[in-house]
């Protein structure tokens, strides 16, 4: 039981730190240009480190691993709220912190829960990040109109990553097996290996997606004619969508011995939920929304699945896991750039999702590959 409580606070810190920002940028006074460089930040940093999941898994191993990264994460956010020179620099702290944390769960899973519960515990991976998301993004405009501080609103962050840190020594006792140097998997294999790139590929067209619309998407809401208390409802009602496919997607997966359909399914959410958002009336936004983050929850949950399956041992797992992330993040991170960058230059956001549906199909096309097969 100690260990399950161990791995809902971990889970709880995944996307926490991320999901108020958005909603407080006008608060902050940030222009378009600062404002796509703060969203731009997480998905770059968790790409860039990454492979410190893989490295603190060696040296130190996934429990102090983890209890490491949420030191630094506590940090992060404690500087993020100190004025906007610390937003940015606190926010690279708190990403760096996040991309440990989101290599060493899955390996801790791999580890230390039972083979079979692996899909269910991967759902609730995905459903706990996306539900403290989702609640982040619900309160924090209310508690910045009850306080008059943005700082404060966000400062909200730290309450799950003390939580963390306070459950985690229970796990510190868990001995480290050394392996040697022969025993390592290094990303040369990987690199030569196609399901590893399918996995890698279906990873970061999803998290792209996944941050483009995290970052733009009551934007998108607004221009297709929804008010901006409808479109703040409709991407509450996004994340909810995300923390039910996140669980629903792993846990199928998980199931099966094949996952290219939940990665099929997956893909094919997202597209009817950019579809209606982009073509249906605004009235029915919240519909879409929802769709829409079953498929967003679903495609961040599943990789978790694909990371524990595709790979030998829980070492595999981390340097598949590092290998997807890190590629994964740093396309994600060029997302809300382009999409901005496309609505500046045509003043609209159609060619904006345009290019998420292309990238979609291209998914459909070659990430199937990921759901069989070895690495």
């Amino acid at each position: 039981m100690t260990l399950v409580v161990v791995f809902v606070a971990v889970c709880l810190n995944l996307r926490v730190a991320f999901s108020g920002v958005g909603p407080l940028i006008p608060a902050m006074g940030l222009d378009q240009v600062s404002a796509t460089v703060l969203t731009t930040v997480p998905p770059l940093c968790m790409g860039l480190f990454a492979p410190l999941g893989a490295l603190a898994r060696d040296r130190i191993g996934e429990e102090r691993g983890l209890f490491a990264a949420l030191i630094a994460l506590t940090v992060g956010i404690v500087i993020r709220s100190v004025g906007l020179g610390g937003l940015f620099v606190g926010t690279v702290v708190a990403s760096t912190a996040i991309a440990v944390l989101n290599v060493l769960t899955p390996v801790l899973v791999r580890k230390r829960f039972a083979a079979n519960r692996v899909g269910v515990t991967m759902g609730v991976y995905a459903m706990l990040m996306g539900a403290s998301a989702a609640l982040t993004a619900a309160v924090t405009v209310p508690l910045y109109q009850s306080t008059g501080s943005w700082q404060i609103a966000l400062g909200v962050a730290v309450i799950p990553a003390v939580l963390g840190l306070a459950a985690l020594p229970t796990q510190l006792r868990v001995p480290h097996i050394s392996h040697p140097p022969t025993a390592k998997v290094s990303w040369t294999g990987l690199l030569r290996n196609p399901t590893a790139w399918a996995v890698t590929g279906f990873f970061s067209i999803q998290t792209l997606l996944f941050y483009t619309l995290v970052a733009w998407l009551p934007a998108i809401l607004v221009a297709a004619g929804s008010d901006p208390a409808t479109a703040g409802t409709s991407f509450a009602l996004c994340f909810i969508g995300v923390a039910v496919g996140g669980f629903l997607g792993p846990a199928w997966a998980g199931r099966r011995e094949s996952q290219r359909l939940p990665i099929l399914v997956t893909i094919v959410l997202c597209l009817v939920g950019l579809g209606g958002v982009m073509l249906a009336p605004a009235a029915t936004a919240s519909l879409w929304a929802i769709l829409l983050g079953i498929g967003l929850g679903a495609g961040q949950g599943v990789p978790g699945i694909l990371y524990v399956r595709r790979a030998a041992d829980h070492r595999q797992t981390a340097q598949l896991s590092s290998m997807a992330q890190a590629i994964g993040y740093l396309i994600a991170a060029t997302g809300p750039v382009l999409a901005s960058a496309l609505h500046s230059a045509t003043g609209n956001w159609n060619f904006a999702l345009i290019t998420l549906i292309v990238l979609l199909l291209v998914n459909a096309a070659f990430s199937p590959r990921a759901g069989r097969g070895t690495t």
